[in-house]
C-alpha cells in the first residue's frame, strides 16, 4: 500500500517541479498530491483502526474478567493465622 503512495508523491512531485512558478509547483503538490493522499490513506486505514478498537476493548474485558476472577478468589482462600512463626 505504501509503495503505491510513494509512488504517487513521485509522480505528483515531478509534475510540481515542472510548473512555471513555485506558487503553482506547490499548489500542485498540495492538491494533487498530499491531500488526496492523505484521504486515500485514512480511508484504506479505516478497517484496520476497526479492528484495533475492538482488539483493545476485548482486550480490557478479558483485563477486568481476570481481575474478578482474581479477587473472588482471594476471598473464597482460607485465612492463615497471622502468628505462624516459631517460639
Amino acid at each position: 500500500m505504501y509503495i503505491v503512495a510513494i509512488a504517487w508523491l513521485y509522480v505528483v512531485f515531478m509534475m510540481s517541479i515542472t510548473e512555471q512558478s513555485a506558487i503553482a509547483g506547490i499548489a500542485t503538490f498540495l492538491l494533487y498530491g498530499i491531500i488526496p493522499l492523505t484521504i486515500v490513506l485514512y480511508l484504506m486505514g479505516t478497517p484496520q483502526r476497526k479492528r484495533n478498537r475492538q482488539n483493545m476493548k476485548k482486550l480490557a474485558a478479558a483485563r477486568k474478567e481476570d481481575l474478578e476472577h482474581d479477587s473472588s478468589v482471594k476471598r473464597e482462600s482460607p485465612s492463615e493465622p497471622e502468628d505462624r512463626h516459631p517460639s
